[in-house]
């Protein structure tokens, strides 16, 4: 059998120095852009420090997990989570890349893509035996570990040919994809292997040059600013440039203008090992392109292993051309092994539970890997870490900036890392306005108020109660204290700009569309049926509403457990009188004794009617005086009574937002942001949390129960978290990886717990 050339350079400092000489992408003062090649005094520094570092590390052949806690394996079907982003301290805001690894289609190569930034994936030829589709495998795709930032694989593309394959996300700007590969059987093997970056025309992607110094392709792209709900904030990049290079030397590369991957593997078809002609690609190193492609190949007899690494680079084009040399050289030169290692030092303080099924811990690690990988380090007018909705994809509303009710991920994420909870609900201390107000949102962009009427907005008040859960966990005093004179200065805030006729219950400020969580549509706050995509107009500034009021009193109760803990006696005597006052109002005004429910209220009357319409309508903040344990022990009985009706509240998948049984009721999720009958994984919560404070443990079981099969039965089938998911059927369209779904590590904490 001929045997290819399969020298490999070593990782070292000539290898490290060639790379650095790729050209990079500069600004041209008239707009255009043009490519420069004389780096030579960064470029020299950047390879000494890379160089350093590569002498540092020793490559390893095979990942090995060594807490056997974390081995999973998960299939096609399994419900596991599979977006991967940096890990933090690797992170930045502005052009930061994660990935979606699709590891379970099997009409398509395992592929991992990052959101307008093209879809990255490998091929297989064995023998001149074409493997482009999952289903070809001879053993399919298993994860054996799954982190925040990468992924282990293993399969067998061929028969004797087994594969680890470790995909991870080094930093914003650069990812790898590393093969241990291994000839298992008794014949030698010839193995050529594609890695195939994959653009959309409208991307724009651009060959700028084929660099055989550098062992790989240079290229940019374009991209739209528009993302989810929102365009992003000035400042995001358009123009990126991009770098695909290997380990090694590649022994072919090319580069095809308009190519999907179905287009691609004809060109594979040609492939004549003993024509000269036919054993490369086009080996094109200019102009527009839809897809480019480095081969790499390798010969094994039998028992022989040996390791190839792809490295993909992403990178804003007017950031320094250092960062994308020392992205791509670390990402190049990195022991996976460390990085596993550090993944499991993260989970160390994780609690071990001992689950019934697999499901339950799968969906347990995914909400942890989920909600770290949206922590990103201090930038800006942030000065401690803080969480943006998603990394992939990026939401243009939820880029940057946290809100309270996100941010009652904090609560789970507190086991994995309490520190840097408390460093993400810090931000909200900092940027708390001189009068208490906490704005809307805060982060690195500085406090978002969106004055309304000359009235800041704030939103939903779950802020003292976040910051004791996490005490709970951490312990640390010195963050109580802190937590505890924000609290009492937002809550002073509410009293006295909350309650407009000053009758003790609070109302939503004059923008209380996004205060109340609501956002879009719902049955209440909306005195009409807007046509899709409007907000018709909002009451709840003119109401005494059920939600801010239950909310407060919690943050009052929460603020007592503070002041106590603190040794406060004036402070456990002044928020016990305003809870119990509050309690009081709610019980008195918002409990209807016909229904049997608590509701919102028109003002200084306090009807159950605002302008001829009825507010009897069940939501599922009607819950919420028992999560406040604000409710009596018999209001309570009712309410559960309500809660397990099977026509109103009592759903397949979860408590809905409104009751089944109400006219304004759909089991349909098809879009962000309903309140008229989607399940939110957050407010479930609460109705959990207040079935355990009146000793419903058993309800409290059955209602994790029902939010658990409604997360395993999405991640099983399309691997992604969901802002919302429907009451009734398995099929969705909601926005995807929302960070609050991290809640689900708390939820089987404490079912766990109750057990």
């Amino acid at each position: 059998m001929k045997r290819p050339d399969t020298s490999l350079q070593r990782r070292d400092g000539a290898r490290l120095i060639s790379l650095a000489s790729f050209s990079f992408l500069s600004r041209h003062p008239g707009g255009a852009f043009f490519y420069q090649t004389s780096w030579k005094s960064a470029r020299t520094a950047v390879a000494f420090l890379v160089l350093i570092l590569s002498f540092c590390s020793n490559v390893s052949s095979q990942v090995v997990v060594k807490d056997s806690y974390l081995k999973i394996r998960a299939g096609a079907n399994d419900p596991l989570f599979t977006t991967y982003a940096a890990a933090k301290d690797r992170s930045r805001l502005y052009a930061d890349k994660a990935y979606f690894m699709n590891y379970f289609t099997s009409d398509k190569p395992i592929t991992c893509s990052s959101q307008d930034a093209g879809d990255w994936f490998t091929l297989w030829r064995v023998n001149n035996v074409i493997v482009d589709k999952i289903s070809q495998f001879v053993k399919q795709p298993v994860v054996v570990a799954s982190f925040p930032d990468l992924a282990v694989i293993d399969y067998e593309p061929f028969a004797g040919i087994d594969v680890q394959e470790v995909f991870a996300v080094y930093s914003s700007g650069a990812a790898l994809i590393d093969f241990h590969v291994k000839n298992t059987g008794r014949i030698e093997y010839n193995i050529n292997i594609y890695s195939a970056l994959e653009m959309d025309s409208a991307d724009s992607m651009r060959v700028v040059k084929f660099d055989s110094a550098g062992d790989g392709y240079e290229l940019t792209h374009y991209e739209s600013p528009v993302r989810l709900f929102s365009d992003l904030y000035p400042g995001y990049p358009d123009r990126f440039r991009d770098m695909l290079v290997s380990d090694s030397m590649p022994q072919s590369f090319g580069s095809y203008q308009v190519c999907k991957l179905s287009q691609f593997e004809p060109e594979l078809r040609r492939f004549n090992e003993y024509d000269p002609h036919k054993s490369k690609l086009n080996e094109i190193s200019g102009g527009p392109s839809g897809l480019v492609a480095l081969q790499r190949n390798l010969y094994l007899e039998p028992g022989q292993s040996a390791e190839v690494r792809f490295v993909r680079g992403c990178q804003d084009a007017r950031s320094p051309m250092q960062e994308m040399v020392s992205d791509v050289e670390r990402a190049l030169a990195i022991d996976p092994q460390t990085m596993v290692d550090a993944d499991i030092n993260l989970y160390s303080s994780v609690p071990r539970i001992a689950f019934k099924t697999s499901g339950e811990k799968l969906v347990y690690l995914s909400a942890f890997n989920l909600v770290r990988q949206c922590i990103l380090p201090p930038s800006g007018q942030a000065k401690h870490n803080y969480y943006v909705f998603s990394r992939n994809p990026i939401w243009g509303w939820g880029h940057g900036h946290q809100v309270m009710h996100e941010s009652m991920s904090m609560i789970p994420y507190a086991y994995m890392d309490w520190k840097s909870a408390e460093e993400s609900q810090r931000i909200y201390m900092d940027q708390q306005l001189p009068d208490g107000l906490i704005p809307y949102r805060v982060g690195p962009r500085g406090p978002q108020t969106y004055t309304h009427d000359s009235v800041g907005t704030t939103s939903a008040p779950f802020f003292s109660w976040t910051n004791w859960e996490i005490y709970k966990v951490s312990h640390d005093k010195t963050f109580l204290r802190e937590a505890y004179q924000s609290g009492a200065k937002f809550v002073d805030y509410l009293e006295k700009n909350r309650d407009q006729n000053h009758d003790g219950l609070l109302e939503w400020g004059p923008y209380g569309i996004i205060e109340n969580v609501r956002d879009d549509w719902n049955v209440v706050f909306q005195m009409m049926n807007p046509s899709r995509g409007l907000e018709g107009r909002d009451i709840s500034h003119d109401l005494d509403c059920l939600d801010l009021s239950s909310q407060t009193a919690n943050e009052m109760y929460y603020l007592k457990l503070m002041a106590r803990e603190l040794g406060d006696q004036a402070g456990v005597e002044e928020w016990s009188e305003k809870y119990n006052q509050l309690s009081k109002l709610i019980d008195k005004y918002m409990w209807n004794k016909q229904d049997k429910f608590f509701y919102h209220v028109s003002m200084n009357r306090h009807l159950f009617e605002f302008e001829g319409k009825s507010l009897r309508r069940k939501e599922i903040i009607g819950f919420l005086p028992m999560w406040a344990r604000v409710a009596t022990k018999e209001q309570a009985a009712d309410l559960v009574k309500q809660l397990t009706n099977l026509e109103t509240f009592w759903r397949k998948y979860g408590v809905p937002t409104v009751a089944a049984n109400d006219p304004g009721y759909t089991p349909f999720v098809d879009d962000c942001c309903h309140w008229n009958g989607p399940v939110w994984m957050l407010w479930d919560y609460t109705v959990m949390d207040g079935l355990e404070h009146y000793d419903y443990r058993k309800i409290a079981d059955e209602v994790a129960d029902k939010m658990l099969l409604a997360v395993e039965t999405q991640l099983a089938t399309n691997h992604h978290f969901w802002e919302s998911y429907s009451a009734d059927f398995p099929i969705q369209q909601s926005p995807p990886n929302y960070i609050w779904d991290s809640i689900m590590a708390k939820v089987l904490i404490e079912k766990y717990a109750r057990r």
